[in-house]
């Protein structure tokens, strides 16, 4: 089976056949870095994250664009509230999402460029749309996109222009759809943007979010690249304003595969702090929840579906965690040291199946899951568990959740599972309750197994 996608440009599943193969180009809009990122924002980063571990996985040199959004609306207001420097604010909250991500298992784009960093590729690029009829300059210095001069504006969120309703310019980067109208490439500069502002050939001022995504990205991938992601929010104003200025600069198709992620809801409603249903991640790992079972819960649901993110699916994700790792521990017991056998080549060809369909991530966790309930219905020998093993180690360069370790119990511990094994011998069971307690609040849990007692970290230590 090929790899197909849903993209949303044709709102149908396609093919996926890169510009360049082996070699893709992939833009995901990265953080607008004035606050922690929600765990809405980690369900589009976790969708991605899956998306490169699998193209990866299957052969593609990947090449991984995230953008950093360092001046914008909310961070200039954030800045007049707070009275710091905006250089100061957005490199704190810049390092506390490099630190989510490695918290999450979320591999780093290759390249994460800052808008501020980028402002001569932003000014060049407008500098071609007004000399090609697509952008005016105002009196006040700002710029301007004429969406009336690019007739396929619309294609991606499937809108057509002539039915949308124009209420004038609009000179914020935030706007709802009934209010679309001429966007702003650069904002001319005012007393409220205090010291955030850049010199251009219109006068002081600063760019505006859509045109920043559009430089950044061709910058680092070219003119016409493979795969743009992000949440279905971003689908219209942004990144149809994407498109348009782009393509008109340019002359080129823009993104050959569009694929966004459904919004996520937090017990059944839109996250919101009136609510009291915000989340960050600090929030959840504070109520004891671990980077990977926060993973698991987000990663599970396919992402074109909405996801309903409760803490009764974080206690699923803990659940379904513990199992992985109990039957992975057993093969790893099993195998010894044996470190060659046969792939079960049913199960791989089941677990890419599942993904080759649009990243059908429900359909390929539930493969593995059905793995794990008829093996254990049989013996496995040595060499059947280190080619499952080997199976089980790949699959996880998809998924991120990780292998489980053996960690290696320190004297004192293994001296008592001794006790506990010559209470046993001697039929004193209550000995042996007792000393099996006691190792449970050191933090280790004694199986018994037909090859003698197992020892382990007990859940969550």
């Amino acid at each position: 089976m090929a790899l197909e996608f849903f993209n949303t440009l044709t709102r149908r599943k396609e093919e996926f056949v890169p510009l360049n193969p082996p070699h893709v180009g992939l833009y995901t809009c990265g953080p607008t870095v004035y606050n922690y990122a929600h765990i809405g924002n980690f369900r589009a980063f976790v969708f991605e994250d899956l998306l490169r571990r699998y193209l990866e996985y299957k052969g593609y040199q990947v090449r991984h664009v995230m953008n950093i959004t360092d001046v914008e609306d909310k961070i200039i207001r954030a800045v007049r509230e707070t009275g710091k420097r905006r250089e100061e604010l957005t490199e704190f909250y810049t390092a506390e999402f490099l630190r989510d991500l490695d918290t999450l298992r979320i591999r780093r784009a290759h390249v994460m460029p800052r808008a501020t960093e980028s402002i001569p590729a932003i000014i060049e690029l407008i500098a071609r749309l007004i000399e090609k009829g697509h952008a005016y300059v105002s009196e006040d210095g700002s710029v301007y996109y004429s969406i009336r001069t690019f007739p396929e504006y619309g294609k991606l969120s499937h809108f057509k222009l002539d039915e949308l309703r124009s209420t004038g310019r609009v000179q914020h980067d935030e706007y709802t759809r009934e209010s679309v109208a001429d966007f702003a490439l650069w904002k001319a500069w005012d007393e409220a943007d205090g010291e955030v502002r850049w010199a251009s050939p219109w006068g002081l001022g600063r760019p505006g979010w859509h045109i920043e995504c559009s430089a950044m990205s061709m910058q680092h991938l070219g003119e016409t690249f493979d795969i743009h992601c992000g949440g279905e929010d971003l689908i219209f104003p942004h990144h149809e304003d994407e498109i348009a200025q782009s393509e008109a600069a340019t002359g080129k198709p823009f993104v050959r595969y569009w694929l966004h992620n459904a919004h996520l809801l937090v017990d059944g409603r839109k996250m919101s702090k009136s609510a009291g249903n915000f989340y960050t991640l600090r929030d959840l790992l504070a109520k004891g929840w671990s980077g990977r079972e926060v993973r698991y819960a987000l990663i599970c649901a396919h992402y074109r579906e909405p996801l309903n993110f409760m803490l009764d699916g974080l206690h699923a994700a803990r659940a379904a965690l513990q199992r992985w790792d109990e039957f992975l521990t057993k093969l790893q017991d099993t195998a010894g040291d044996c470190t060659d056998g046969p792939l079960p080549v049913g199960l791989v060809q089941a677990f890419e199946a599942a993904l080759d369909d649009d990243l059908n991530i429900s359909a390929a966790l539930g493969v593995l899951f059905e793995h794990i309930r008829e093996t254990n219905k049989r013996s496995v020998t040595a060499p059947e568990a280190a080619g499952m093993l080997a199976a089980w180690q790949r699959f996880d360069e998809v998924l991120g959740f990780g292998m489980p370790e053996r960690a290696e119990a320190p004297a004192d511990v293994l001296a008592l599972v001794e006790q506990r094994q010559a209470a046993r011998r001697a039929r004193d069971f209550a000995r042996a309750d007792q000393l099996r307690a006691q190792l449970l609040q050191m933090g280790w849990v004694v199986e018994d197994t037909p090859q003698g007692p197992r020892v382990k970290r007990a859940a969550g230590r």
